[in-house]
C-alpha cells in the first residue's frame, strides 16, 4: 500500500474519532459562566437554564459559575480563552457584548472571540420615579428639565450601565440635561430612590415591578417598542414623542471561538425547549421579561448593530468608565 493511501486512511479514522467524540458529547458537567455577582437577572437566567436543559442533553449535569468583576469583562475573558468544547458558556447580559469594550480595554474581542448561540431574553427599562415626587407623566419630567437644567438627579447601577446609557439617550434625544448618580449596582439606587436621595432612574422593568405594584414608585414611561403587558397604562418613549430611544437589556448565551457545529445545534436546541416550556415562559413573562431565542446568525447580526449603537452614544456624550 502506498503512502498516500495510508495517509487518506489515517486522515479518515482521525475523522471518525472526531467525529464520534463529538457525538458523545458531554461526557462530563457544563459550566455557564455568569460575569455577575449572584441574584440578578443574568444569574436568574442561567439557573433557569442549569436547572431543566440537562434533561434534553443526554441527563448532563450544569455548574453556574458567577466571576464578577470589571463590568464583567473578567469573566468574558475567561470564556474567550476556554476552550471550544461544549463545556464552558457564557450567559451574560449586553454589557460585556456591546458596552464595555467602548468603555475600558479588554483582553478579549467581543465580536471575534465568542461564538453566538442565542439571545434569550430581554427587557426594557421604566422610568420610574418615588411616589411623591412632582412629577406625573413624562412630559412633566421634560418639562422641569428644560426649567431647571441639570438639576434633576437620575441614578444608575453604575457608569455604561444599560439605566445609565438609558438617561443619556433620553437626554440626547429630548435635548435636556440631568445629573447622573452612578452607584454599584441596582441595590444602593433603589435604596436611595425610595428615600428620596435620587429623584429618577431608567430602572430595569422586572427590578421596578416590586414597587410599582407597592405603589412606591411611580411609572411614567418605557423603552420597549410597544406597551408592556405588565404596565398596559404607562406609555412608551416612542407614543410620547421621543425617537429613536427603544432600549433593552438583555441575556443572552454564547461559547468560545470555533464551537462545533453540531454542539452548537444541540445547545441551541436545548435552550430553546427550556425556556420554551409553559411554566418557565409563564414565570418569566411575569417577572418582565420578553422570550426572544433568535437564531445563532440572528443574535450576531444583533450584536454587531448594537455594539455600534453604543459605540456612537458612548462617544458621543464622552461617557468614561468607573
Amino acid at each position: 500500500m502506498n503512502s498516500h493511501r495510508l495517509f487518506v486512511r489515517a486522515f479518515a479514522a482521525m475523522a471518525g474519532l472526531a467525529s464520534a467524540a463529538t457525538f458523545a458529547w458531554p461526557e462530563k458537567p457544563i459550566t455557564l459562566l455568569v460575569p455577575f455577582p449572584p441574584g440578578g437577572s443574568t444569574d436568574q437566567i442561567a439557573r433557569t437554564l442549569s436547572g431543566a436543559m440537562g434533561a434534553r442533553l443526554n441527563g448532563a449535569s450544569f455548574i453556574v459559575e458567577n466571576k464578577a468583576g470589571a463590568t464583567g469583562t473578567i469573566g468574558a475573558q475567561q470564556v474567550a480563552r476556554s476552550p471550544a468544547d461544549g463545556y464552558t458558556l457564557f450567559v451574560s447580559s449586553l454589557g460585556p457584548f456591546v458596552i464595555a469594550p467602548h468603555l475600558i480595554k479588554t483582553n478579549y474581542d467581543a465580536l471575534k472571540d465568542f461564538d453566538p448561540i442565542t439571545v434569550v431574553v430581554q427587557a426594557p427599562n421604566v422610568l420610574v420615579v418615588p411616589a411623591a415626587f412632582t412629577a406625573q407623566s413624562l412630559a412633566d419630567v421634560i418639562a422641569f428639565q428644560k426649567t431647571n437644567p441639570g438639576k434633576m438627579t437620575f441614578g444608575s447601577s453604575g457608569n455604561g450601565s444599560s439605566d445609565h446609557l438609558t438617561a443619556e439617550l433620553f437626554w440626547q434625544q429630548t435635548g435636556t440635561t440631568g445629573v447622573h448618580v452612578p452607584y454599584k449596582g441596582g441595590g444602593p439606587v433603589m435604596t436611595d430612590l425610595l428615600g428620596g436621595q435620587v429623584n429618577a432612574s431608567w430602572m430595569n422593568i422586572n427590578t421596578a415591578m416590586p414597587q410599582i405594584k407597592a405603589g412606591k414608585l411611580r411609572a411614567l414611561a418605557i423603552t420597549s417598542a410597544k406597551r408592556s403587558a405588565l404596565l398596559p397604562d404607562v406609555p412608551t418613549l416612542e407614543e410620547s414623542g421621543v425617537k429613536d430611544a427603544n432600549v433593552y437589556s438583555w441575556q443572552a448565551v454564547a461559547a468560545p471561538k470555533g464551537l462545533p457545529a453540531d454542539v452548537k445545534k444541540r445547545l441551541h436546541d436545548a435552550i430553546v425547549a427550556t425556556i420554551r416550556e409553559p411554566q418557565t415562559a409563564a414565570r418569566l413573562t411575569d417577572l418582565g421579561f420578553e422570550i426572544v431565542l433568535n437564531s445563532p446568525a440572528q443574535f450576531a447580526t444583533f450584536q454587531a448593530a448594537e455594539f455600534t449603537r453604543w459605540q456612537k452614544l458612548i462617544s458621543s456624550r464622552n461617557i468614561k468608565a468607573d
